[in-house]
C-alpha cells in the first residue's frame, strides 16, 4: 500500500510542478482543472457531432484548425491537452488515441528508468488518421499523411506518406 501512495504522490508532484502549482490550494486547482477537462472530454468523446466534439476539445485547450473532423470515441490526452495541435483539414477516425505524455504511473522502479515524458503532438494539415490509431508523445504527423487503421505511431511521419503497422512504418509516398 505504501508504494501505491508513494507513486500517487510522485505523479501528483510531477503534474503540480509542470503546471507551476504549489501547496494545498495548488492541489485543489489541479483537481478542479482535471474535473473540468474530464467533463469536457466526456462530452466530446461519445458525441456523433464532430463540430460539438471539436468545440469541447478546444475548450479543454486542444488547438484544432478549421474544417477538421473528429469521429466519436477519439481520446486526446487527459492530462496535457494543450500540447496537442491539430492543423486544418484533418480527419481523425473512431477509437484513435493521442497522448502528449508517457508515464509508468504505478511502478516507482520503472519511473526511475523511464521518467515522465511530456512532449507536444502536432498533426499537420490534411492528415488522415484511420480508426484505432495510437499517437504517442512527441510525434509529428506530416502534411497530407495517412495513418492506417490500428497503427501505433511512435516516430514522426513525413509529409505525403502512408504509414501502417505496429510500429508504424512508411509503406508508400503519395504524389503532391
Amino acid at each position: 500500500m505504501k508504494d501505491e501512495l508513494d507513486a500517487f504522490t510522485t505523479n501528483e508532484s510531477e503534474i503540480l510542478e509542470y503546471y507551476h502549482l504549489h501547496g494545498r490550494f495548488g492541489k485543489l486547482r489541479l483537481r478542479l482543472k482535471f474535473l473540468r477537462t474530464w467533463i469536457l472530454h466526456f462530452l466530446a468523446y461519445s458525441s456523433p457531432d464532430s463540430n460539438f466534439s471539436i468545440k469541447m476539445q478546444r475548450s479543454r485547450g486542444v488547438k484544432i484548425g478549421k474544417n477538421c473532423h473528429l469521429s466519436p470515441y477519439v481520446l486526446i490526452d487527459l492530462v496535457y491537452p494543450q500540447l496537442v495541435k491539430i492543423d486544418n483539414n484533418v480527419t481523425i477516425g473512431s477509437n484513435t488515441m493521442i497522448f502528449a505524455h508517457v508515464n509508468p504511473t504505478a511502478n516507482l522502479f520503472l519511473k526511475k528508468i523511464y521518467p515522465r515524458h511530456v512532449k507536444s503532438v502536432h498533426i499537420k494539415s490534411g492528415a488522415v488518421l484511420f480508426p484505432g490509431c495510437i499517437i504517442t508523445a512527441g510525434v509529428t504527423i506530416g502534411e497530407n499523411a495517412l495513418v492506417g487503421a490500428g497503427s501505433v505511431v511512435s516516430e514522426d511521419v513525413p509529409d505525403y506518406c502512408v504509414v501502417v503497422g505496429n510500429p508504424a512504418r512508411v509503406v508508400k509516398k503519395t504524389e503532391h
